[in-house]
Parts: structure tokens; sequence; C-alpha cells
């Protein structure tokens, strides 16, 4: 007698070592559910450049949360988008979740991709993480106690990445998100000074923000020998997303969890008693 095997129902994390994607691994994993991370150092292996890893990633998986590295406004994201979606659909995925970029017209591109798959969807879209501070490139410069960016004085509503993987799993592992765009945000303005007032009160040391020219911030980024891709996406940011553009508050996390974000002072108390920010006496 012929017995069907049944699908597993795998939910794959693309992403899922960094920092929202592990986030929405551990609490789905927390949750019970099965989870295959999508990686270069994963087994079996996912590469946004080699379209042949996809197959063996996509297979037994009903559910997706996609981000793309380093970001969706890259030249040829829209195309790896297309097929990736492509593939989800013919593997018999369900259910995918995009976190796109707030004010990206580029990623508003693979936005109407997902959109359009016939697939239920949901968009998650965020810009600065607070944890750009304490996980990303600029903690090195919490730790010299000298914020150097090209910020202005422009405000920008920090979203802590706790609550774009809470939204993450939300949309995976619950009914009500389909076809929702969840714009997420903190719950304040904050300029780069505001953001160095705040780590100065978590650390209890004086952190500066020193305003620097675009051009020269990104010659220092290039000769410290950083990859191309993130001298690129930092370009971007700096020259094209912070200027104003988003500055402004939604109301999308309590839309989608029932509470309010957290606050980047919250945040930095939280990572200052870690001892992540402590420096060497």
């Amino acid at each position: 007698m012929h017995v069907q095997r049944q699908k597993k129902n795998i939910t794959l994390v693309l992403g899922g070592t960094g920092k929202t994607g592990r986030r929405v691994a551990e609490r789905l994993q927390q949750k019970g559910h099965a989870v295959r991370i999508g990686s270069r150092s994963a087994r079996p292996p996912f590469d946004w450049d080699n379209e042949t890893s996809w197959e063996a990633c996509l297979k037994d998986v009903t559910a997706a949360y996609i981000t793309y590295v380093p970001d969706l406004a890259m030249p040829g994201a829209t195309d790896a988008i297309e097929a990736f979606v492509s593939q989800a659909k013919q593997a018999g995925i369900k259910r995918l979740v995009l976190l796109s970029g707030r004010g990206e017209p580029e990623a508003q591109a693979c936005e109407r991709i997902v959109e359009g798959s016939g697939l239920e969807w949901t968009v998650i879209r965020a810009a600065w993480f607070n944890q750009n501070f304490s996980e990303g490139a600029f903690i090195d410069m919490v730790l010299d106690g000298r914020i150097t960016l090209p910020g202005g004085d422009t405000p920008e509503p920090y979203i802590d990445a706790d609550d774009i993987a809470d939204v993450a799993v939300a949309a995976l592992t619950e009914a009500g998100h389909g076809g929702q765009i969840y714009e997420v945000t903190g719950p304040r303005l904050m300029t780069m000074a505001d953001v160095a007032t705040d780590l100065s009160r978590a650390t209890g040391r004086q952190i500066d923000y020193i305003d620097v020219p675009h051009e020269d911030f990104i010659a220092e980024i290039a000769s410290s020998g950083a990859p191309r891709d993130v001298v690129w996406i930092l370009d971007y940011l700096f020259s094209t997303i912070l200027d104003g553009r988003n500055a402004h508050l939604t109301e999308d996390v309590e839309r989608a969890l029932g509470r309010p974000p957290k606050d980047f002072a919250d945040y930095a108390r939280k990572i200052a008693a870690s001892g992540i920010w402590r420096t060497a006496a």
C-alpha cells in the first residue's frame, strides 16, 4: 500500500544568523516550530548568489522569513527575490514574510513581487535598528565614546530588533497578518545626538556625537577594508534614506502585537548591563 509522505511544516529563516533572523529562529524554536536556517554556513547552505542552493533549503518548507543581505536596495535584489519567490511557490510554500526597508523605493519593488506571488504574505518595513550600536557597524564607536557619523540632526524612529522579530513570528505563526504591511517604528523620534545622550546615561560615561561630512565618512569606511557591499549600503543609507523621509511614527508594532514598541533608552540600559559596551580599565 502506498503511504503518502507527510510534509514536515518547516519554517525557513533566511538570514537566520543575522540581527532579526537569529531572533526569529530562536522564538520559533521556543514555540516548538521546526526551523531551517538559511545561511551560507548552514546545512544545507543557502546562498543568494547561487540559485542551485535554494532547492534543498526549500524542501518540506511551508513558510519563510525573507531577509536579503545586505539590503533590498542593492542592485540585483529584485531579480533575486523574484527568482526565490518563484522557486518557493513551486516548492509548495504557503506563507512569506518579507523584511523590507522603510522609505526605500527599491525595497518596495521587491515587496510588490511578494505581494503578487499568489501566496499569503506579510511585509515588515523597518529602517534603523537599535542594535546597530551593539551588534552592528557602530559598536566600536560606542566603545570609543565618539559616534562619528554623517547623520546631521535628522530624527529617526529607531526600532528594536526584538520588536521586528516578534512581529515576524506573529506573521509566520498566527492568523490575521496576511496581506498586511507593518511599517514598524520605535515610540519616539531621535537624532544621533539623542542616541549619544541615551547611551551616555546608560553606560555612565560620556559618549559624544560628532557629525562628519558624508564623503569623509564613506572614504574612511572604504579605506578600513570594509566589503564593497557594506560601503555601498552605508553610502546609500546616509545619502538617501536619512533625509527625513522616515521622520514620523506609526502604531504598527502595537497593531501587530497588541503592545507598544520598546524604547531606545530601555534597550541601552539592557545592553549596558550586559557588559558589551564595557571598556577596559
